[in-house]
């Protein structure tokens, strides 16, 4: 297919670099931009609305008046 593209300066200017350091021509570097960037996924196409599951677990077995109770049994120490 043959067409005219109007680039910007910038744009341009990464072209040209992007020749020099690959040695492809004109065609084949937009070509070969043109692939990556339509092949890439955007974040809102990767973006899942994740699910979380919930269980019930019970009852809690064990009630604790403060955080040093807790810190006490989870290291083995009586609380005092």
């Amino acid at each position: 297919m043959r067409t005219t593209l109007t680039l910007d300066d910038d744009v341009a200017a990464l072209l040209k670099r992007a020749m020099k350091e690959s040695g492809r021509s004109l065609k084949d570097q937009v070509n070969q931009a043109l692939r990556l960037g339509l092949t890439v996924k955007t974040p809102a196409a990767r973006k899942r609305r994740a699910i979380t599951r919930t269980y019930d677990g019970g009852a809690a077995r064990l009630s604790f008046e403060s955080t040093s109770e807790a810190l006490a049994l989870a290291e083995g120490d009586g609380f005092k």
